[in-house]
């Protein structure tokens, strides 16, 4: 055998055993990638966008389906068709936060995950990772506690959240030397380590929380969609961080950080505030994701009964949504940045005044709230925002007597006066595009009202509407206004009447205010968001007499007549330019923690109030007055 044979053999075996090595290599390799592959397709497939997707498809498929293709039985057509009706209306109702609507839905999508996509304890940790609490981030870790919460509080689980670790306490954090309301992702980790720390979440617990992150990004209202439904005063979104049209002046974000030194700065899409007790609270560790998501949310929270379209002509809307509560929506060009604002108005249950008044000393207030009312007195409820005064206009209704007809013109429902007191005769009004508020007005005096009551007095027609409704269409009035002392008020609507043109003169204008007005209720919000009447205001007009000098006709000298002529323009010129038409002061006012009883109320209020009561009330009346100012 030659050595060039055994050399030959030798190569070959050598490329053989390589070939067969690389074989085996590439086989090996293809199975792990296959592997690692099917292991990618399953974390998708149940990541939240992919549990999200696979909701739409189901969605569309139930509420699109062609019913007369599918050749179905009779009682299988009907289930379908029912199925198909109610997901179609859960839908539309859960967009305009209609509670059932949004129970049905979510529902729904759990026995879908559950049972058809076959979401099980393993693969769930995909979408949220609750196998680790270490990769949460703040929002799941804050969805987890409002969770776990609400199935102890409810809607107060929010409340208890914050009244337990004390999150509305004012904290230096942005500045070392001015607090502000904030809630930081550090103290939601803090909270989510005492709580979970030795618990673990059920399976059902898991679903329920997935369910709801994929609700609120398909057909809720995003991170604040859980928080909307708590019993808190209210939520708003992008009204603070950088808002996109500054990018475009700024050019380079990056560039600009190092300019200012600053690491990050929030954009308006990571904006969350929440109004409770009266405090503006930032949940910093709360955002919305992006600018479209915002807008998304901007676009559906005002839909409710089609208020109409939010476009660039049209740059805001105001609109009411199902369970009552007031929503603001605003948009570029009109605003710098998508923006909306959810004011959620005290439950039925909270409103009286026992307990909106807490503070010592309130025992002689209530009653003389009912007095004012009972005894038909036009009453202003006056302070800032946020202070309190609707919820106290909705508590102290409860002292018209049900025989007097309620009558309301508002620019927005926000009153709902017929769900709070549904046996009473009440009819509310509002502006439309096509009706405009003195239209209402008009139509007002022809339905037999007794009171009428103006949501709120912030424009200048609406001032009008408010005298004249004082003046001739009903027994008494009550509004509210945004005046901040009892002079800015008067001073105001008479103002209002001259810029609308019923007027000309300020002096003639101010006698018709002072004349309507017998009372203000001025509210206070204090710095540690307590709420309380910071004063009672009477309004006294003065008795307007001129003492003009009729003699100069029978004086016989020009000297004569000449002094009484100057007497009679003296006399003029001092009513032309004396200071007010009225005398106010304080019969309550709010001192070092407690309401004290100032001053009594004057003999011609008293004589019309008891005009206007009952013989039982009138008699409690007067022991009032004998024993409430000593």
């Amino acid at each position: 055998m030659s050595t060039g044979f055994i050399i030959n053999v030798i190569l070959i075996v050598i490329i053989v055993a390589f070939v067969a090595l690389a074989i085996y290599s590439l086989a090996k390799g293809g199975k792990k990638t296959a592997e690692v592959s099917e292991v990618d397709r399953e974390r998708l497939a149940y990541s939240l966008s992919g549990l999200s997707d696979y909701i739409k498809n189901q969605f569309d498929e139930i509420t699109r389906m062609n019913l007369y293709d599918l050749a179905l039985s009779e009682d299988e057509f009907e289930r379908r068709k029912n199925t198909k009706y109610e997901l179609k209306k859960a839908l539309k109702g859960a967009g305009y936060a209609d509670s059932s609507d949004k129970k049905y839905v979510k529902t729904l999508m759990f026995d879908l995950l559950s049972n058809n996509y076959k979401v099980n304890s393993r693969n769930i940790n995909y979408a949220i990772n609750f196998d680790n609490y270490d990769k949460l981030t703040p929002q799941d870790k804050f969805e987890i506690l409002l969770h776990e919460y609400k199935k102890k509080y409810g809607n107060n689980a929010f409340s208890q959240i914050v009244t337990e670790y004390e999150l509305d306490v004012p904290k230096f954090e942005y500045d070392p030397n001015v607090p502000s309301y904030v809630v930081t992702a550090e103290e939601i980790d803090k909270i989510f380590d005492e709580q979970m720390a030795n618990r673990t979440l059920s399976y059902d617990d898991k679903l329920e929380i997935v369910v709801q992150r994929v609700y609120q990004g398909y057909k809720g209202y995003s991170v604040i969609d859980e928080i909307r439904d708590q019993n808190i005063d209210g939520v708003s979104g992008g009204v603070s961080g950088i808002p996109p049209s500054f990018l475009d002046q700024v050019g380079d974000m990056e560039e600009y950080l190092d300019q200012t030194g600053r690491i990050n700065i929030p954009m308006s899409y990571d904006s969350v505030w929440v109004f409770y007790k009266g405090k503006a609270m930032y949940l910093s560790f709360l955002s919305f994701g992006s600018e479209s998501e915002l807008k998304r949310v901007c676009q559906n929270i005002y839909k409710y009964n089609n208020p109409g379209q939010l476009s660039e002509s049209v740059g805001f809307k105001i609109n009411e949504m199902k369970d009552g509560s007031r929503v603001v929506v605003l948009r570029p060009n009109f605003s710098e940045s998508w923006a909306f604002f959810v004011r959620k108005f005290a439950p039925p249950t909270l409103l009286n005044t026992e307990q909106l008044l807490v503070h010592p000393g309130k025992e002689p207030v209530i009653e003389l709230l009912k007095f004012l009312i009972r005894g038909a007195r036009v009453t202003a409820i006056t302070g800032e925002q946020g202070c309190g005064k609707t919820t106290l206009l909705m508590a102290i209704m409860k002292y018209i007597y049900p025989t007097i007809t309620i009558r309301v013109q508002e620019t927005a429902f926000e009153l709902h006066l017929r769900k709070i007191y549904p046996h009473n005769n009440i009819l509310s009004l509002r502006e439309t595009e096509t009706i405009t508020g003195q239209m209402g007005l008009d139509v007002q005096k022809k339905t037999d009202g007794g009171v009428n009551i103006l949501g709120e007095v912030a424009t200048d027609p609406v001032a009008a509407w408010m005298i004249q409704m004082a003046q001739v269409a009903s027994k008494f009035t009550l509004f509210t206004h945004h005046a901040k002392t009892f002079p800015n008020l008067i001073t105001a609507l008479r103002n209002s009447l001259l810029k609308i043109g019923m007027f000309n003169d300020e002096d003639v204008a101010e006698v018709q205010v002072v004349n309507v007005i017998n009372f203000d209720i001025h509210l206070k919000r204090g710095v540690d968001g307590s709420r309380f009447i910071e004063r009672i205001t009477e309004c006294i007009p003065k008795e307007i007499k001129y003492n003009y000098n009729e003699n100069y006709r029978n004086e016989k000298t020009m000297e004569g007549k000449w002094t009484a002529f100057m007497d009679n323009a003296t006399e003029y010129f001092r009513h032309m330019t004396q200071t007010a038409n009225y005398e106010y002061h304080n019969i309550v006012e709010f001192k070092d923690g407690k309401y004290v009883m100032v001053h009594p109320i004057s003999e011609e209020n008293i004589k019309a109030m008891r005009e206007n009561m009952s013989p039982e009330d009138m008699k409690d009346f007067d022991k009032f007055i004998d024993t409430a100012w000593g």
